[in-house]
Order: C-alpha cells, then structure tokens, then sequence
C-alpha cells in the first residue's frame, strides 16, 4: 500500500491491486468510500481505472474494421465482458513521490490468433496526484500494435454516501438498457433520474446507465461539505451507479458508452480509433469545500 498526502487530503493506493486508489479523504473524513481492511476484491477498492474500455461489452464480441473478436468474460459479470483489463492486473510503480505516483501497466495479445482476449498490444500510463486543492488522476494508453486499435478509457470512483448527499449534474440524455443491462435507445435525463437540479440520493431509485452529453462536472454535497468531480472533454459521458440502501455511489466519467462495440454504424458513441503510436488521455479531479 502507498501513502499519499498534500494540505488536507490523504490517499492510499494499491498499484498490484489493478492500480485501485483505496481511499480518498479530506480533513479526516471519507471523499471515497474505504476499501475494507484486508479486501481482495477490486470491487470493494474506492476507484479503479477502466483500459482499453468503459462498461459492458454484450457477450463478450464484438468486430472492429472486419476483425472479429471474442474476450474473456468473468463468471460474475458472464456472458458481457466488462471495464477492460487495467482493473484485473497488477500496475507497476514508475515513479513515488509523497504526493504523486505514477505506475504502468503493458497488455501483449495472445500469440494464438484464435486465442479470446484484447488482440491489440497496449501500454497504459496512471498517474494519481495529491495537491492543496484536492486529487487528479490522469489515465492514458497508447496502442503499441500495428492495427488500428479501438480505444476508450473510464475511472471507477466509489463516493461515500452520507445521509444527506446530494448528486447534481447535467446531461443532454441517458441510455436506457434492455434487460440484459445493454443500452438500447436514447432518452431524456427525466425518463430515468434528471440530476440538473441536484437530487438527495436517499430520493433516488436505483440507477445504473449512462448520461450522454454530460457537461463534464459532478457537484456532491453532504456530510458538510461540497465535493466536485470534472473531467476533460475525452469524457463525454458519466456512468451513474446509485444502489439502494448502501453507503455508495459512482460518478464514473468515461470517453464512449457501454457497448459502443457493437453500436450502429454511423453512431457517435465515443470510440476513438487509435492509430499505431497514439495516445488517448483523460483526467479526473475531485475538489472540496466547506458547506
């Protein structure tokens, strides 16, 4: 575990645990929910880093320029693969200061062509910062193969939930999913949750789906203070997940939908096409204030 601090804010970090941030607090209390002592499950860490991909991707194909692909999925999530691979490796540390680290992590494809799995090689580059005014995360990766390579990022943030948290953000429209928790069609914010006004989470159904056309800033008031989560333009989208009844909620900013895999032809979903070389980036900031 690594120690993070600057002014206000403490943060631990677990790069062998798929490079997930364990806890965030400010003035001694909890911004991100804390990962349990002794907890194996990435699941139950306070953010993790979603590479080469965001969210679901239904039964685990899809075909990208003619190339059809299969992924591994996991038991608990089957038959969708789901958030990349980032999440379930180990990252190297790079460099550690007492209020930064930076750390690595490289994906070689199998070499048996009919082998599942991401079949673009990779390198994915996270660097977690502390400073005065609160936390920045920036996530890239850069396709290492010689093939075209699809290509999205996300963060995983889990906010601890208090009594009287409140959620504002404004988006131009959500995916609602089928049954199968794929999206299928676009609507109003309204036929799901609109958070433009700021809702009490405690008012709040369950809610799992995307928010396209997000302005790219989160405002979280409770526990006497006010919390704010921007990210940069790569992040088009924020995946809420609002359970029932538990102590919290996902404001996960992310560059394509779920899915955007197999969307239809012609759809803005948020896919970058990555070249050899290139590089796709995106940065998360959580801030803080008294209320």
């Amino acid at each position: 575990m690594i120690a993070l601090t600057a002014g206000d804010w403490r943060a631990t970090l677990a790069p062998e645990q798929g490079g997930a941030v364990l806890s965030l607090d400010w003035r001694g209390r909890p911004v991100f929910r804390s990962t349990p002592e002794g907890a194996t499950d990435i699941l139950e860490t306070a953010c993790f880093p979603l590479v080469p991909y965001a969210n679901r991707i239904a039964d685990g194909r899809f075909v990208f320029e003619g190339r059809e692909v299969r992924l591994q999925t996991l038991d608990r999530f089957a038959p969708h693969a789901l958030h990349g691979d980032g999440w379930l490796l180990p990252w190297t540390v790079e460099s550690q200061t007492t209020n930064r680290v930076e750390m690595t992590l490289e994906w070689s494809p199998k070499a048996d062509a009919d082998a599942q799995g991401w079949p673009w090689p990779w390198r994915a580059s996270q660097t977690v910062e502390l400073s005065d005014q609160g936390l920045t995360i920036t996530l890239s990766v850069t396709n290492f193969g010689d093939a075209v390579m699809p290509a999205g990022l996300g963060l995983h943030p889990y906010f601890h939930r208090y009594a009287d948290s409140r959620l504002a953000l404004s988006a131009e429209s959500v995916w609602i999913t089928d049954a199968r928790e794929i999206p299928e069609r676009l609507a109003p914010p309204t036929e799901i949750v609109d958070w433009s006004k700021g809702l009490a989470l405690a008012d709040a159904p369950f809610v799992d789906c995307a928010y396209a056309g997000w302005t790219g800033e989160a405002v979280i008031d409770g526990g006497g203070r006010r919390v704010t989560l921007s990210a940069d333009a790569p992040a088009c989208l924020t995946q809420v997940y609002a359970p029932v009844g538990v102590d919290f909620f996902c404001v996960e900013p992310v560059t394509h939908r779920p899915d955007a895999h197999n969307a239809q032809a012609g759809e803005d979903q948020g896919l970058k096409r990555l070249p050899k070389g290139q590089t796709l980036s995106v940065a998360m900031r959580i801030s803080a204030i008294s209320s």
